[in-house]
């Protein structure tokens, strides 16, 4: 046995072999959440240098997950084994695993490779994704394992010897802990990508806000055509459980163009412990993935933040589009915003489907094609609220964007009328980044549920001041900034010219003094 071989049958994760059968390990102590984030994340610090910060997520998930699903393997393995009496076949019958890891496909078969370590670990993840097509299809994404100039077999050795510190399965890691940990590397990941970030993060807080509004049901459909990493399906499922409901019940819908992200969306919901969703991925303005009887899909909840002002989005599709999606027009082929607008309501499902939508606010008062999808979807009486959030809020931009809640069937209190809110100064302010609070979230949701006037706040606006407007949205037109009055009294301002001028006059003496012992006076 070589030196490296016997360090790795004595490694703390009890993995020294490569098949289930032969591994009984002790019970180890429970991880907390923060060991189990600083550690995570110090997988990364391995990277550093040959890949790319922005690269990080494409290699660290898939190498999480894998590890994940293969000592939760071995930990059902080991259960079924004694369940069936000892009886191996019998405890390998697929039924009795989440997701079947064939033999040679495992975690401990790649970590007892020293040469060509990524083609190892290339093969295996196919394996297991060939193994649970049902579920797993191309889950591990296209990472280029076997780029040795990338990775050397030195560092994926280091790697994997990180990821092999700590035993991953549920007796020891939670589902929930599992998630939690999964979705603080996807906010720090986030961080140190921070422009391209994002194309695959939306603030969980301004999800949140979305969320509460929307109030997705148990035994709804929830749908975001543009997923990302998952956030949002994740924070539905939150909200219901949250909220004492079926939450299993729920059923999560997402198309994200992005392999990676969309393999990244996949993991997320899985470490989570969700198992009835479907996230496809493609492009959803030119193929929309959903169907019923070849007509665009309808949800009971539709969310999304899609990316603003999109260009080169699917023009040459929606000029004659199989699904009617173009029904309040065509948008510009340089804004691609008001297709992710219509291709949501055209899959809010009737009476009551709704639907919130991140937006840049520019989609609120452009002109030319855009205002007159704006004229026919308000003369629709289908938008309800118009939220403006403070700037420098998402990644990628520093400008300040909007939420938009549209509904098929309004309250009566909300027809004919739009809420507007001014929520641009509830903010955190931060060095590259701003943050809206769980406070502001708060403050914000309870502005919308009032669904009143207030100065310098929010306007309830009748669709007759919107025409008056010739549809322009612009928040500023309906909430008037407050003006803060100068209450100073005579007195007071002359104490305050008396000081200025003495703080003058102080400084004058000074210089005279500084020049006279210099000699230039």
């Amino acid at each position: 046995m070589t030196e490296r071989e016997t360090a790795f049958r004595k490694q703390p994760d009890g993995q020294g072999t490569s098949t289930a059968q032969e591994i009984i390990p002790a019970a180890p102590e429970k991880l907390s959440l923060s060991t189990l984030e600083n550690w995570l994340f110090g997988a990364a610090n391995i990277l550093r240098g040959p890949v790319d910060q922005a690269d990080y997520k494409t290699y660290i998930f898939p190498l999480l997950f894998f590890k994940r699903i293969c000592d939760v393997y071995n930990e059902e393995y080991q259960q079924a084994l004694e369940e069936a009496g000892g009886n191996k076949e019998e405890a390998e019958f697929r039924e009795n695993f989440h997701f079947f890891i064939p033999d040679h496909c495992r975690w401990n078969d790649v970590r007892e490779e020293t040469e060509n370590v990524g083609q190892a670990l290339s093969d295996a993840m196919r394996c297991i994704e060939t193994a649970n097509k049902g579920t797993l299809y191309e889950i591990f994404g296209d990472a280029q394992w076997t780029n040795k100039e990338l990775f050397s077999d030195t560092l994926l050795v280091d790697l994997i010897e990180h990821f092999s510190e700590h035993d991953l399965s549920n007796r020891n890691v939670e589902p929930d802990l599992a998630g939690q940990a999964y979705e603080y590397l996807i906010k720090k990941f986030a961080d140190l990508s921070n422009k391209k970030a994002g194309e695959f993060y939306t603030p969980r807080p301004v999800i949140r806000l979305m969320t509460m509004i929307l109030k997705p049901q148990d035994s709804e459909t929830v749908y975001d055509p543009a997923c990302g990493t998952g956030g949002m399906l994740l924070e539905a499922f939150n909200y219901v459980r949250e909220h004492k409901g079926e939450y299993r019940r729920l059923r999560l819908f997402g198309q994200e163009k992005n392999l990676t992200t969309s393999s990244i969306a996949r993991m997320n919901l899985i470490l989570h412990g969700l198992e009835d969703f479907q996230v496809i991925r493609d492009d959803t303005l030119r193929r929309p993935a959903f169907f019923d009887d070849n007509k665009i899909r309808t949800f009971d909840c539709v969310i999304a933040n899609p990316p603003f002002s999109l260009k080169k989005w699917g023009e040459e599709v929606w000029e004659n589009d199989p699904y009617g999606r173009n029904f309040a027009g065509m948008p510009p082929a340089s804004y691609g915003d008001y297709a992710w607008v219509q291709h949501m309501i055209a899959s809010m499902a009737k009476p009551y489907g709704r639907m919130a939508i991140v937006l840049p606010q520019g989609a609120l008062f452009r002109k030319g094609a855009e205002g007159k999808i704006r004229t026919k979807l308000l003369d629709s009486d289908l938008l309800e609220a118009v939220i403006g959030l403070g700037p420098n809020l998402f990644y990628g931009t520093t400008l300040a964007a909007c939420v938009c809640i549209f509904r098929l069937t309004k309250d009566a209190r909300h027809k004919g009328r739009v809420l507007f809110i001014d929520a641009s100064g509830l903010f955190k302010k931060g060095k590259n980044q701003n943050e809206l609070l769980p406070e502001h979230v708060d403050q914000i949701y309870s502005w919308y549920g009032a669904n009143e006037t207030r100065t310098g706040i929010s306007r309830v606006a009748t669709l007759d001041d919107i025409r008056s407007q010739d549809y322009n949205l612009n928040i500023s037109l309906y909430v008037e900034p407050v003006i803060v009055e100068d209450t100073m009294t005579v007195s007071e301002a002359l104490i305050d010219l008396k000081k200025a001028a003495a703080d003058c006059e102080s400084a004058e003496n000074r210089l005279k003094q500084l020049l006279s012992e210099t000699g230039v006076l």
